[in-house]
């Protein structure tokens, strides 16, 4: 297999503020955590080969006898291979499963936003497998998904104030599929899709994936930087510009009605597409959001994908896309050469959950909102230096630390078995190092436990660092 070589000076964007003075580890021990870290995180993919031991050192600025030591470490406990003349490649320990960027091989998992099943999700599946015998004389194969799964879908549009039909709608296998769909359909090689910056890790990867060109519009304290938006279509002309108006992951921020209207109307003035990422619009906990951003102008080319695997559950692996009835179409073709449509049993259980959700989404925001609540009181107690915005919905809390220190807080807590999203996972070019995702979505006691873990490193790395008063930022 080839390998890709990475340029020194991106890994050391990657790298972020990498160097703790107050550490008691060495340097070349804080630069083998911080390379660990990207590696399992998947920000260092399987097969890359690193620069030089020379190239690096210069770089970063360190000796190169710092850095030969980090990697020395790092061959001899699995994560790099070397050969005469062909540098470092990474590879993994034998007892570690291939990295994602939203997957955890540690003990306590503080990186992925998500709830584990209900019992609606039992009670939706023994629905689905009498249902599923009407269907059985079938093929079962059908790109554009269930007919009665899609009508349902499309009476929740309605019903939120975007008149939908069956054919504006198509079942996919999770809106990450359905996002890498519409780029397959829609841009090419070297094309910039504009997103908020910071945004959802895996949007970035299958942008990135399609051989297409991230461009962030960063977000300001509060809210959205139309101004911004506006002159980041005038300037790159982007393909696409993907959007989370819905409790943003990862900030968790809601879009009101007037920047939806100043977004669309700009889109239409542009004729830039916007892919609008829904997957979080049911976890409202005071009021629902706003109606959709395809509701608008109707003049705006709107693609929206949604998802189960938040309002439901991530192991029903399904989701939507909304648009125009062409679109829907186009993308029938474009799917030929991807699979040939979703599960069937899983679209009938969604089709129960859906038509039942009234019954049970109130309960589950309830919890949340429990556990939102208690996850800030544990934040605040523990963590004082540590400042967060009120989730309005969602599953986590987008935290300021005081300075750039996440990459060294995160490779710490690795060696415990605890695993961290920091905010560089959620930037381009390594950005955000000074920002963690904190689900709240966790048990509050596996959650408490965690942080009480993480306490001492904390402290530990901040002995000479002042304590900050607490804001909201």
């Amino acid at each position: 297999m080839s390998s890709r070589r990475f340029g020194s000076q991106s890994l050391v964007r990657l790298l972020g503020h990498w160097q703790q003075p107050t550490s008691r580890n060495p340097l070349w021990r804080q630069l083998a955590d911080a390379l660990r870290l990207l590696i399992l995180d998947g920000r260092l993919a399987l097969n890359t080969r690193l620069p030089g031991e020379r190239e690096l050192a210069s770089a970063l600025e360190v000796s190169r006898t710092t850095v030969s030591s980090a990697l020395t470490h790092l061959r001899e406990a699995g994560y790099l291979e070397s050969r005469h003349g062909s540098g470092s490649r990474v590879i993994l320990p034998d007892s570690r499963a291939v990295p994602t960027l939203s997957a955890a091989s540690a003990e306590l998992d503080l990186s992925t936003a998500a709830l584990n099943a209900g019992p609606e999700i039992h009670q939706a599946y023994t629905h689905a497998l009498t249902a599923i015998a009407q269907h059985l004389s079938l093929t079962g194969y059908d790109q554009l998904g269930l007919l009665t799964l899609r009508e349902a879908i499309a009476a929740r549009y309605t019903a939120r104030g975007l008149p939908t039909r069956a054919d504006e709608v198509m079942v996919v296998n999770g809106a990450v599929s359905g996002f890498a769909l519409v780029l397959r359909m829609m841009t090419g090689p070297g094309d910039r899709v504009v997103v908020d910056h910071p945004t959802y890790p895996l949007a970035i990867a299958a942008i990135q994936g399609a051989q297409c060109r991230p461009v962030g519009v960063s977000l300001p304290e509060m809210g959205w930087d139309i101004d911004g938006f506006a002159a980041t279509l005038a300037q790159t002309a982007p393909r696409l510009a993907y959007l989370m108006p819905d409790f943003h992951n990862p900030t968790g921020r809601c879009m009101n009605i007037a920047t939806r209207q100043a977004i669309t109307d700009l889109a239409a003035q542009t004729r830039t597409t916007l892919v609008v990422d829904e997957t979080m619009v049911d976890l409202w906990f005071d009021s629902p959001p706003p109606p959709p951003l395809a509701s608008f102008n109707p003049q705006a080319a709107v693609i929206t994908l949604g998802s189960a695997g938040k309002s439901f559950w991530g192991g029903l692996r399904l989701g939507w896309i909304r648009a125009s009835s062409r679109t829907i179409a186009t993308l029938a073709q474009t799917r030929d050469t991807l699979d040939l449509g979703s599960p069937l049993l899983e679209q009938l259980a969604m089709q129960w959950l859906i038509e039942n959700s009234d019954t049970f989404l109130p309960a589950r925001r309830k919890m949340l909102v429990e556990r939102r609540d208690r996850c800030g009181e544990l934040l605040r107690e523990h963590f004082p230096e540590w400042t967060f915005q009120e989730a309005e919905g969602g599953l986590s809390y987008w935290i300021a630390l005081p300075g750039m220190l996440a990459t060294q807080l995160a490779a710490r807590a690795e060696t415990l078995g605890i695993n961290l999203g920091t905010g560089t996972r959620f930037g381009l070019s390594g950005a955000f190092d000074r920002y963690l995702r904190m689900p709240f979505s966790l048990e509050p006691a596996e959650l408490e436990q965690a942080l009480l873990r993480i306490k001492p490193l904390w402290l530990a790395m901040n002995k000479s660092t002042p304590s900050i008063k607490r804001s909201l930022v």
